[in-house]
């Protein structure tokens, strides 16, 4: 067994660390706009979403000869959320149309709430994983040293 091998296992948990990462920070963002109704010019906010491939998969898509270490997630793109965004009786807001009606951002803070629930559970477990191989590693060179 080669280093590069013995290794693997801690990238492939760091890029799920870092997917996750960017998952969390997605949401607490959308959570932050469920509100954002903007202006005619821009429209309400709509909710993001984070798309994740396996890093072979995008390497291969980027045309990257090297893919003898690719390993894990990544982050392939935040796209737009394209469901329909919900409207309510407001003629007194400041965004309300001529009828008086607010188009409001396709956010569910409850949903928001689970997605950040998960992300969250999935990078403590890609965490655990690291450091499981770190007890794994000091175990063994303190056998090594005898």
């Amino acid at each position: 067994m080669d280093i590069q091998s013995m290794f693997r296992a801690t990238r492939i948990s760091g890029s799920g660390l870092a997917a996750e990462k960017t998952r969390m920070e997605v949401t607490a963002n959308n959570i932050a706009n469920a509100h954002t109704t903007g202006d005619a010019s821009t429209g309400p906010y709509r909710r993001r979403q984070v798309i994740f491939s396996d890093a072979l998969s995008d390497a291969r898509a980027r045309g990257n000869v090297d893919q003898t270490n690719m390993a894990g997630v990544v982050v392939s793109g935040i796209t737009l959320d394209q469901s329909e965004l919900p409207q309510v009786y407001d003629p007194g807001h400041p965004h309300a149309d001529q009828r008086g009606f607010v188009t409001l951002p396709n956010i569910s803070v409850p949903v928001e709430m689970v997605d950040m629930m998960t992300a969250s559970r999935a990078y403590d477990a890609n965490l655990k994983a690291l450091q499981s191989f770190r007890r794994m590693v000091e175990q063994s060179l303190s056998l090594m040293r005898g």
